[in-house]
């Protein structure tokens, strides 16, 4: 990055973090969660006795950092976590953070992801908005690919274009009337500015969107940076593709889906490439701000082997108790998916095998208790499975087991 975007994130550290927060919450969101990361990465199967090597590359103010360390010392799993962004503001936050939660085992660095493999191989590395604001995007995945291990894999995020409507257009005005500027002043003039800037303007009406409206640091981040760019999913393949890496998954797929937009029975044209058919389904959908996901070498993506009945699944985001008691009752599980409000439809059954899951309990065990015979519990299990996962509530991981 140019001087000119380490000044920014050294005015203003991003995003705005009080470490003393710390003692009352834990920020949490993907990627950066570890049961995700074993599920997309290493299939639900990582062997969580081994010392995993994690690089934070770009790490900011520590969000991803504190998530990931705080939830591997919680389930007393061996870490090595190496922290490396260009701010020493945002470094010293991240510091902070962690020194206060008591977590150990983090090196941390100023410097450039670029030079990731220069520290070394990692298992698992985490990258969550930083490389749309490289100079060359391409060469930031590059550079973490170089430093994965064989086996290893990449957690991501990046800018989406069409959920940030009208973004674009007042980072480059603002850009060339502030050139020359400290930090300061072009948060003062682009406040400024903004306030006259009419409500008709399609940042205005653009509802997704309110990261300027939280203090100086998200202002300055959303309206005034300099090196900004989204990224399709065709692209992001590309980038992907590139670096020797393959999407393993995104962070909740049904996002993606594009039969979720056709007429029933619609047969799509020939040649469409499942890229071809995320990327309709992007623009289809039209609000997606960013694309969370994970990835890893060519070849090497490990997909959950339902099969395995070693496998242990937890339901993310409420308790799969009261979840199952709301399914009896209406048959319908009731979520909030990119800004909509989705009833999953199911049947009693899956209801009862969902009031099982504790995260302990592997498959063989929640077929025992279901009374089912395997060929039964597996075509019923399956159907759940998979529309649980496509929404990021399901996740398999030997993390949490006592």
């Amino acid at each position: 990055m140019p001087a000119m975007i380490e000044d920014h994130y050294n005015a203003y550290p991003y995003p705005e973090r009080n470490p003393q927060d710390e003692r009352k919450r834990l920020i949490t969101g993907s990627p950066s969660n570890p049961f995700e990361i074993d599920h997309h990465v290493f299939g639900g199967r990582r062997d969580w006795s081994k010392t995993i090597k994690i690089l934070v590359a770009g790490g900011g103010s520590g969000d991803g950092l504190i998530q990931i360390a705080q939830g591997l010392t919680d389930a007393n799993r061996p870490y090595e976590i190496v922290y490396i962004d260009l701010s020493t503001s945002t470094r010293k936050i991240a510091e902070e953070r962690a020194e206060i939660r008591g977590l150990r085992n983090i090196t941390f660095i100023t410097g450039s992801l670029l030079d990731a493999a220069d520290y070394g191989e990692f298992d698992y590395i985490d990258c969550c908005g930083v490389l749309h604001h490289l100079e060359d995007t391409q060469a930031g995945f590059t550079a973490l690919s170089n430093a994965l291990t064989d086996g290893g894999g990449l957690g991501f995020m990046v800018y989406a274009p069409y959920g940030r409507s009208g973004v674009y257009p007042l980072q480059e005005a603002f850009g060339a009337l502030s050139e020359g500027m400290t930090p300061e002043e072009r948060l003062k003039f682009g406040q400024t500015a903004f306030g006259r800037v009419p409500d008709t303007h399609p940042f205005k009406r653009n509802e997704l969107l309110g990261d300027h409206n939280d203090g100086p640091a998200g202002f300055y981040d959303l309206l005034l940076h300099n090196q900004d760019r989204a990224t399709s999913v065709k692209e992001l393949n590309g980038y992907l593709t590139e670096a020797d890496l393959e999407l393993s998954s995104f962070a909740q797929p049904a996002l993606y889906r594009l039969s979720d937009f056709l007429p029933e029975g619609f047969e799509l044209p020939e040649g469409l490439s499942n890229v071809d058919q995320m990327h309709l389904a992007e623009k289809l959908r039209g609000t997606l701000k960013t694309h969370v996901g994970y990835a890893n070498k060519i070849g090497q993506s490990k997909p959950i082997n339902l099969n395995d009945h070693s496998l242990i699944p937890h339901f993310i985001g409420a308790d799969p108790r009261q979840a199952a008691q709301v399914i009896l009752k209406t048959g319908v599980l009731q979520i909030h998916l990119d800004g909509q409000k989705i009833g999953l439809t199911m049947p009693p059954v899956a209801a009862k095998l969902m009031g099982v899951i504790d995260g302990q309990r592997c498959l063989a065990d929640i077929v025992k208790l279901s009374g089912m015979d395997r060929i039964a519990f597996s075509s019923i299990w399956a159907q759940l499975s998979a529309l649980l996962c496509d929404y990021g509530l399901l996740l398999y991981s030997d993390l949490g087991k006592n």
